[in-house]
């Protein structure tokens, strides 16, 4: 039997059918062993490429847990990352108020720097990358407790004040504190240009801030209270936050010579006047030492019995009255005397006497020339005075404090 021929193009595609399967099983089969890389390398072969969809190694560790009630303002708050570094950490408000951190030197821990707020909601944003630079992010929600027992400071001088060199910053809690440490810091006190400024407590309830020497006259002074939140005393939170700003004036100290029955007003170096006084009587001296004008009355009423002197004395109408101390001291105008006392004698309860008129209606008495000339904040020295130094917190009067025990 006779067979004919097949066409051409089917004897010509036999060979290239085998050769086409020839280079396939070649081209599968050299993968393996090729360090330039073949087809299987990109094809999930032995030790196929990165797909870039691997989730990431670090882990973000936020506590307290995402809606938590009722958190302490200050210990609990806590982020971390493990098997990675933490890239951003944001902590704020409802309001958008942020709180301030300090990232941990591994990069993998964060903490805030101070207490929180009591009663306010916080949202934390925290990202954190592995080492191949994959991101893991955390988002949570907690609100800090409501407390039932609070505290604030009232604070001297006042926001927008200018006031003598001698003013500190002076702060009275409403509440004894036990946590001083917490407390203190949660208050700041800045100056402009910059000076040192040390924080000294008298008792549990005062705290109160100065620079080692007088200010410098036209320093700006911020004071920031940042309470609200700071447990004082177990159970018992601030409330408070405070920005105040103050001015320093003009520098004006004067000096009592209690023995020479003067005094001498010094501003900014020089002499403005010599004045006669009188100081306290031999029975009842006037204390030594730097005090500082603490209130001013144009007007006012001294009753000895507010003081332990019984009934020796109650004046209704004691003109041009400035406070030196908490425990009566003042310069003062003095009417009752006769003008020969004053520059010779000694006879008051221990205060500081000027000539002056009764009802402080002539601006050319001695005393009411001093009153108009001071400020809240002025230094009176009291010299050669037969009494004992005045004690620091006997009114704003911590400058009779060495500087190292200050900032003990």
């Amino acid at each position: 039997m006779n067979l004919q021929p097949i066409r051409g193009r089917v004897r010509t595609g036999l060979p290239a059918l085998l050769l086409g399967a020839a280079l396939l099983f070649t081209s599968a089969c050299s993968g393996g062993g090729d360090s330039g890389g073949g087809a299987g390398d990109n094809a999930g072969g032995k030790g196929g490429g990165k797909t870039g969809t691997e989730a990431s190694k670090a882990v973000v560790n936020v506590k307290p847990d995402d809606g938590s009630k009722e958190v302490a303002t200050s210990g609990v708050l806590k982020i971390s990352s493990t098997g990675g570094k933490l890239t951003t950490v944001t902590v704020a408000d409802t309001k958008g108020n942020a709180v301030d951190g300090k990232m941990g030197a591994d990069g993998a821990s964060w903490e805030p720097a101070r207490n929180l707020a009591a009663a306010t909601e916080y949202k934390v944003h925290v990202v954190a990358k592995d080492e191949a630079g994959r991101e893991s992010a955390k988002d949570t929600t907690f609100t800090t407790l409501t407390p039932t027992n609070t505290f604030v400071g009232h604070y001297a001088p006042e926001d927008g004040d200018t006031v003598g060199v001698g003013m500190p910053v002076s702060i009275n809690f409403t509440r004894g504190i036990t946590n001083t440490e917490a407390v203190e810091k949660a208050i700041t006190v800045t100056a402009e240009p910059n000076v040192p400024v040390e924080g000294h407590w008298f008792g549990n309830d005062r705290l109160d801030f100065r620079p080692e020497k007088y200010w410098a006259a036209g320093t700006k002074v911020t004071v920031k209270i940042a309470l609200d939140g700071v447990e004082g005393r177990p159970g018992v939170y601030g409330k408070q936050t405070r920005t105040v700003h103050f001015t320093i004036g003009r520098s004006q100290v004067s000096t009592v010579d209690a023995s020479a029955h003067t005094m001498e007003v010094v501003r900014d170096g020089q002499v403005l006047k010599n004045l006669p006084i009188t100081a306290g009587a031999p029975s009842t001296t006037t204390y030594n030492g730097q005090m500082v004008i603490s209130e001013k009355y144009k007007v006012t009423r001294m009753n000895g019995a507010t003081v332990g002197f019984g009934g020796e004395y109650d004046i209704s109408d004691v003109p041009h009255a400035m406070r030196l101390s908490n425990s009566g001291t003042f310069v003062h105008g003095n009417y009752w005397a006769s003008s020969s006392t004053f520059g010779s004698e000694n006879v008051s309860h221990g205060c500081v006497g000027l000539k002056d008129a009764r009802g402080a209606g002539d601006d050319d008495q001695p005393a009411a020339w001093f009153f108009n000339e001071s400020l809240i904040g002025d230094v009176v020295v009291v010299k050669n005075s037969k009494d004992k130094q005045i004690a620091p917190d006997n009114g704003l009067n911590g400058w009779n404090m060495d500087w190292s025990e200050w900032i003990k």
